[in-house]
């Protein structure tokens, strides 16, 4: 069996690349050894946005007194909510692999390895491709002498297995993984640590994001550990190197993931790089590869999902020199805020000479808001020119000119 390209890993990455060039014409064929659609799709991005649309549905119901709802709950049942989670994942991936199909593109549900340049081995078949790509993505990082055991320290994989809800969860690490989780379990009424060894949630944004998390955090009773880690573990007691214990069901240990690596050389898309490991990142990579269509690594949007969401792009306050101003509107200055019961959070701009260097933003719609930056700061647009744009009210939009205006 020849083809053009041989394509390892059906994730964002790979299955991007692999129709993008089969509607070129070129012959495509794709290994997975799983399911279509990656980490992001089967045990990431899309399964944990189920879960917390579902946690903040169950704490909005909670919550409604202030509206004049006098809801009684006669019971809960935690199997639906995972049920719901696997049939928005199944839709999704028949959705994609029904675009696969009609790309031209084959798919090879099988373990690949890499023989020679231009040699896969899949099952006992032998595939001759003029080119090999390696994008088998990542796995959850394995903390020295936390190691998986998959019943009581559990993986980002494990957790999404869980079919009914802890009492206690302890949970190592603040990055996306670990605050998304965090909300999700909150929001259900299960009793939080988080273990970070930084001095601050989610270190790697900015001051203003991890203090607002960590001011979050102690308003929902989400109890947070910093510059601290595990120093042992009997039977099921935790101790932390401060001193402190806990007791939960289980770890959920979300330390991020290593990159998959090709034993050899060949052209390596996605998480496999082991640069930004983001869904969006891999698919622009492919794009670039399949089409040419470029883009500026130094642009590429993070976003935490949950209320409030959490989203930044470019450079943060401490990166910056002298020369670069920040401004910092409170969500609390927009009506729209008030109208959602959504007033926690900012808006917050770096920028130096008239152009918005970074972004750092807190705020419901956070993930949309962050785009229109984006395209301002990719198109050397000036903070003067973001002035001239109507933005409607009432918006969180319009906080992106009252921050500009308020300069």
């Amino acid at each position: 069996m020849k083809y053009d390209y041989g394509i390892i890993g059906g994730g964002p990455a790979g299955y991007t690349a692999g129709m993008l060039l089969a509607r070129k014409g070129a012959s495509v064929v794709i290994f997975e050894k799983d399911k279509l659609g990656g980490t992001c799709l089967n045990k990431g991005c899309i399964p944990t946005k189920s879960l917390l649309h579902s946690s903040e549905i169950y704490k909005e119901v909670f919550c409604s007194s202030n509206i004049g709802l006098d809801v009684s709950v006669n019971s809960f049942d935690f199997s639906k909510v995972i049920e719901k989670k696997e049939q928005t994942v199944v839709k999704i991936r028949k959705s994609l692999e029904l675009a696969v199909k009609n790309s031209g593109a084959a798919v090879v549900y099988s373990e690949a390895r890499i023989k020679d340049k231009n040699t896969i081995i899949a099952g006992d078949n032998e595939y001759i491709v003029s080119e090999i790509i390696y994008a088998a993505g990542s796995k959850p990082r394995e903390i020295k002498g936390l190691e998986f055991d998959h019943e009581f320290v559990l993986s980002s994989d494990d957790v999404l297995n869980i079919r009914k809800l802890p009492k206690t969860v302890l949970i190592i690490g603040s990055g996306a993984i670990g605050i998304e989780w965090a909300r999700i379990f909150s929001n259900f009424g299960t009793e939080v640590f988080v273990s970070e060894i930084a001095e601050h949630l989610l270190p790697i944004a900015d001051i203003d994001v991890s203090k607002r998390i960590e001011r979050i955090f102690k308003e929902r009773k989400i109890k947070y550990f910093l510059n601290d880690s595990i120093e042992k573990i009997d039977k099921k007691t935790v101790t932390l190197k401060s001193g402190n214990t806990i007791n939960p069901d289980f770890i959920l240990s979300a330390a991020g993931r290593v990159p998959l690596k090709p034993d050899l050389e060949c052209t390596v898309l996605g998480d496999s790089c082991g640069e930004i490991q983001l869904a969006h990142y891999a698919i622009h990579q492919a794009k670039k590869y399949a089409l040419g269509i470029d883009y500026d690594k130094t642009l590429i949007p993070s976003v935490i999902y949950g209320e409030p969401e959490i989203a930044w792009v470019g450079l943060r306050e401490g990166d910056c020199g002298d020369g670069c101003k920040k401004i910092l509107l409170p969500v609390t200055a927009l009506g729209k805020s008030w109208c959602d019961d959504s007033t926690e959070g900012f808006i917050k701009l770096i920028l130096n000479d008239n152009m918005i260097k970074g972004a750092h933003i807190v705020s419901k719609e956070a993930s949309a808001l962050i785009h229109e930056i984006i395209i301002a700061m990719q198109n050397r647009l000036t903070a003067d020119d973001l002035k001239k744009v109507c933005f409607a009210h009432p918006t969180y939009s319009e906080g992106i000119f009252e921050a500009l205006i308020r300069a």
